[in-house]
């Protein structure tokens, strides 16, 4: 398979901030990141695409990026959420969220996340966060097949 033929998995970005997801396109494009980009913009909406059909197979994301701070379902409920399901909790989330509280980072490890990340303020931080996220994620881990 050349490298033009190469599928990349999609990131799903769960967050309710129009004002983030706009710079996480950017930071994205800015870091070569060319994975396809699935925006929710609240729990409810994550959980009620996730388990619809339209994210099932080779369609479901790789990766789910997830703010904590949203009104209705936050991401702390989506989080505990998919980590009791058996379908949904192989889906590495990444906490990335403003909140730089010991007892968030804690309740999220413990409950399954597979990292923690504060939001960077300036927008160059950002880029060179998801020069990082798509070093790791995308290139040096190992995901499971179902994603791929």
């Amino acid at each position: 398979m050349s490298g033009t033929d190469k599928k990349f998995p999609s990131i799903l970005l769960v967050d309710d901030s129009v004002d983030d997801h706009r710079a996480m396109i950017r930071s994205c494009e800015k870091a070569h990141l060319n994975n396809p980009i699935r925006w929710c913009k609240s729990g409810q909406s994550a959980l009620d695409f996730l388990q619809s059909d339209e994210s099932s197979g080779e369609n479901r994301p790789a990766l789910i990026l997830l703010d904590l701070n949203m009104p209705g379902m936050d991401g702390r409920k989506l989080l505990a959420i998919l980590k009791e399901d058996p379908d949904l909790k192989k889906i590495p989330v990444i906490i990335l969220t403003t909140s730089d509280h010991e007892e968030d980072i804690e309740y999220c490890y413990a409950l399954g996340a597979s990292t923690y990340i504060q939001k960077p303020v300036q927008f160059e931080s950002l880029i060179d966060a998801v020069k990082r996220l798509k070093d790791y994620w995308f290139e040096l881990a190992l995901l499971p097949r179902d994603f791929m």
